[in-house]
């Protein structure tokens, strides 16, 4: 089942919240995400091969997958696009995904050159065009893959986040937005502290992150955030957080 985050006509997100069968207590919940301008469309962080034929049967409703143009990855995470190879044969779009991972990914297929199809993000970011928009890939590095983007929809103005403001509350078909902040930080704290490599990166995210209009962040995991109160509580308590290397001792460093 599909929730709509955007429509207005010609301009479409949805998110696909239920792919992981809800029983599959050993397998994390993850999102996908389909972003639709006009004729034009990019899937982000499709998945694995749980997630593969729900997504694509799922997606038909809205948009047609012979005629996807990209598949936009934040990072090399199997949940995030471990499908590749199905995706590489069902369709002709292009994968995007930082440079540093670019030469990884046929680890994922039967091993076919698909050179031409496997376009390297630079570290710094770029624009995506899609239809009469551009995307942008934000530069979310160590955040928690050292190689890693999100991805901004200025038509939308949603922040898809990748694994920042993940949280870890189970399966649903459609899991509604965070309503209570306070409520919702104990599914995210653990999650946080240990991907998430330091604050220092955390500050320098949140201050990219504020010089965007941001009216939703929505991650790969769990529940989303929308409005700017919301968006801002968010924003806040990660740059906060003392996560990662910050937390580390010599004694997590003992010959066991």
């Amino acid at each position: 089942m599909a929730v709509e985050l955007f429509n207005d006509g010609r301009h479409v997100c949805l998110a696909f919240y239920d792919l992981v069968d809800e029983g599959a207590d050993h397998a994390v919940q993850c999102n996908q995400f389909l972003v639709v301008d006009g004729d034009h469309g990019a899937l982000i962080d499709p998945g694995g091969n749980m997630t593969y034929s729900g997504l694509m049967m799922a997606m038909q409703r809205y948009f047609s997958s012979r005629d996807l143009d990209l598949i936009l990855a934040s990072h090399a995470d199997p949940d995030i696009i471990a499908s590749m190879n199905k995706w590489m044969v069902s369709t002709s779009c292009k994968v995007m995904i930082s440079k540093l991972w670019a030469r990884f990914l046929p680890h994922f297929t039967t091993g076919r050159d698909y050179t031409d199809r496997i376009i390297p993000i630079p570290d710094q970011g770029m624009r995506i065009p899609l239809g009469q928009m551009e995307m942008l890939a934000l530069p979310a590095h160590f955040m928690h893959s050292e190689g890693n983007f999100q991805f901004y929809d200025p038509v939308s103005k949603i922040l898809f986040s990748g694994d920042m403001g993940a949280s870890m509350i189970g399966h649903s078909e459609a899991l509604p937005p965070v309503a209570d902040f306070d409520a919702h930080i104990p599914h995210m704290f653990d999650f946080h502290r240990r991907y998430m490599v330091a604050n220092k990166i955390c500050r320098y995210w949140a201050q990219m992150v504020r010089g965007l209009d941001v009216q939703m962040i929505v991650p790969q995991h769990g529940a989303r955030f929308e409005g700017p109160a919301m968006v801002k509580r968010f924003v806040d308590w990660i740059e906060n957080l003392p996560c990662g290397v910050d937390l580390m001792t010599q004694a997590h460093y003992a010959v066991p």
